[in-house]
């Protein structure tokens, strides 16, 4: 074997290490995402669960609608500066799904696994939320909790394709029998079953 096939095969050999080392780190790098995704979801769930936030969803949904039509609680969220979370808990939602918004924008979180856990709250708050955010947008512009908007027209989108939520293509449910639907119905009309 002469000089030139010896350099040929060296070179070769080198390019054949190179690729294999190219390949597993492009596999360990998947795997490190995978990480880095998981930690981040626990994290965001571990903040879902903290009772500050569960307080302020909790307002959002039982309180917000009725101390909207207040015309001094609405001053205080139109006029400049900072908004007190003790008298407007709703801040408290707005800032976490606005931050969870950017998250998501910015690729951090995958879009699918964040929307399957959190679709329907986001969408729900947003409806809820929305007119307070359209006051507070009169003094501070659009961009505004525009994080959290783009959150609600994604949750929006995600739930339009996903009606039944994202489960496996296999995997079939079995209805399950609502004993006290009926029941329920007398004096509750707002109430839907999905």
């Amino acid at each position: 074997m002469d000089a030139q096939w010896v350099a040929a095969l060296a070179e070769s050999g080198t390019l054949i290490v190179i690729c294999a080392s190219v390949l597993a780190a492009l596999f360990q790098l998947r795997h490190i995402r995978a990480g880095n995704q998981l930690q981040a979801l626990l994290s965001l769930e571990r903040d879902f669960r903290a009772p500050e936030l569960q307080a302020a969803l909790t307002y959002v949904q039982r309180e917000l609608p009725q101390r909207l039509a207040d015309p001094a609680y609405r001053h205080e969220l139109e006029t400049l500066g900072f908004i007190d979370p003790a008298t407007h808990p709703e801040m408290v939602a707005c800032n976490w799904l606005n931050e969870m918004g950017t998250l998501v924008k910015r690729g951090l979180v995958s879009e699918d696994t964040f929307m399957d856990l959190f679709a329907r709250l986001i969408a729900h708050c947003w409806r809820q939320i929305a007119p307070a955010v359209a006051i507070m947008r009169r003094s501070r512009g659009q961009a505004q909790y525009h994080d959290f908007e783009y959150l609600a027209r994604r949750a929006a989108a995600w739930l339009e394709r996903n009606p039944g939520g994202m489960s496996p293509r296999e995997f079939a449910r079995n209805p399950l029998e609502d004993h006290w639907f009926d029941e329920d119905r007398v004096g509750s009309p707002q109430i839907t079953q999905e």
